[in-house]
């Protein structure tokens, strides 16, 4: 039988759908996390025969009506599992489709289909940065690409107490360490101007003002130097198609550890740190969670930080700018005088600390980031 192109994309796009049930490594990044998982990823049950056979009819007609062009665009954003870069996919938003008693308007079917089966609303959803249509609103015409969307995290209120553990301060200018120790208390700190000399010194020679210089770290070893951001968005990537950022499968490391290097290749696509409006955006785009620590994720009242675990295809506003000026605290007279240090946020791929995770901090984390924000 004389088969189309366009059928042979549809049938490729349905065999890229993305499971109904979590995978393996999924199940073992939800599982045994206790109170310190903030990003909800729900293990949806195999649907039965009936729904997925009426799933798939639904789908092949619709995908049939898409133009082949499109098809092609849908088709390398969800093979390469949005490690390719892909225009957006403008496609009419009020075409409902029904499957069984629920109507999902066309942007959600493909949500639901090739990235998120336990989609339920779209007010999870994120659009990213890459999406052209981003912050702006066309009632006719919306994009449809799976790969410019991301979850969004649901932040536990309140936290369980078991997952926190004493808050990390920022040492004065003149510490005679300018990595990281651990302190009586177990927490971990830092001397953010001592490491941010090679930033500055970018400053001096003429350089745009960075927003935030990015470490990063293996154990308690920096590798490489600082990486200064002006530009708005930065891809973090250990092995990306088409990536342009700081890549950390260039970066030289002794580290001879298993553990390390096993992390480290995990790393993948890595994560994608964006600033808004609002604050500092972190999308995790591997396919393992990621860690989070900041001060703006919790109660400016608080002593302590939680840990923030964010699956893989989440956001996580990661730095708040409105919250960030009512953390100043009585004993904070030395940050307030050193505006160079700034605020910090420490991401750790793949692997958790603190007291739910046999790593209490994050200096015993295999592969981990140090965001420091420019204040000024």
């Amino acid at each position: 039988m004389f088969r189309t192109k366009r059928s042979g994309l549809v049938r490729r796009l349905w065999r890229s759908r993305a499971p109904v049930e979590g995978d393996g490594e999924a199940d073992r990044g939800t599982h045994g996390s206790g109170g310190c998982c903030m990003g909800k990823a729900t293990k949806v049950a195999k649907s039965n025969a009936g729904s997925e056979a009426e799933l798939k009819a639904l789908t092949h007609s619709i995908l049939k009506k898409i133009k082949e062009k499109q098809l092609e665009v849908l088709l390398q954003a969800v093979e390469s599992k949005g490690g390719a870069r892909s225009p957006c996919l403008l496609l009419p938003s009020k075409v409902d489709a029904k499957v069984g008693q629920q109507s999902y308007s066309l942007p959600m079917l493909l949500y639901k289909v090739f990235r998120w089966p336990d989609l339920r609303h779209s007010s999870e959803l994120k659009r990213l940065s890459c999406c052209e249509s981003y912050g702006k609103i066309n009632p006719e015409l919306v994009c449809c690409n799976p790969h410019h969307m991301s979850r969004l995290c649901e932040l536990e209120s309140p936290p369980p107490p078991y997952s926190r553990y004493p808050m990390d301060y920022l040492k004065p200018p003149d510490s005679p360490d300018s990595g990281p120790s651990s302190s009586d208390t177990g927490g971990t700190t830092y001397s953010a101007p001592v490491g941010l000399s090679d930033s500055l010194a970018l400053q001096e020679s003429g350089e745009r003002a960075h927003w935030c210089v990015v470490a990063y770290w293996e154990e308690k070893t920096r590798v490489g130097r600082l990486y200064s951001v002006q530009e708005p968005s930065l891809d973090i990537f250990y092995d990306l198609p088409q990536g342009n950022g700081f890549c950390l499968g260039q970066l030289c490391s002794d580290n001879k550890s298993q553990l390390v290097q096993m992390v480290r290749a995990k790393i993948g696509y890595g994560i994608q740190l964006t600033r808004e409006s609002d604050g500092v955006w972190v999308y995790n785009r591997s396919c393992y969670p990621i860690f989070i620590k900041s001060a703006t994720l919790d109660n400016p009242d608080s002593r302590t930080l939680l840990v923030h675990k964010v699956f893989p295809g989440f956001s996580i506003k990661a730095f708040d700018y409105d919250k960030a000026g009512s953390l100043q605290r009585p004993n904070d007279h030395e940050f307030t005088q050193q505006p160079r240090t700034g605020f910090t946020v420490q991401i750790s791929f793949v692997k958790g600390w603190g007291q739910c995770y046999t790593r209490q901090f994050i200096s015993s984390c295999p592969c981990w980031l140090e965001v420091i924000f420019n204040t000024r």
